[in-house]
């Protein structure tokens, strides 16, 4: 049967391991939790630690990026505008 640990169990055993005072078979005997599965939490905070320090930085590149993506839909949108227009003018001009 498979186990479920919450956010707090998670992170205190991620945080022993980033500090290294025990092994991580040490760990994985203490709180009866998989090596692999302690390496992946391990591994996963410091990741988190990494994005809480991007800051607003990261936001706005998110936010450039959802620009970009609706500029150029809104760039596509009035080229097919835009050749239907040239299209009804040329039936106009014969």
């Amino acid at each position: 049967m498979r186990k479920g640990f919450n956010a707090e169990f998670k992170a205190k055993v991620a945080l022993e391991a980033i500090k290294e005072e025990k092994t991580i078979a040490e760990l994985s005997s203490k709180y009866e939790v998989h090596r692999t599965q302690i390496t992946d939490w391990r591994k996963r905070a410091l990741g988190g630690v990494k994005e809480t320090f991007k800051g607003k930085q990261g936001k706005v590149n998110k936010e450039n990026e959802k620009l970009v993506d609706e500029l150029y839909r809104q760039i596509g949108q009035l080229k097919v505008e835009n050749e239907w227009l040239k299209k009804k003018a040329a039936l106009f001009d014969s």
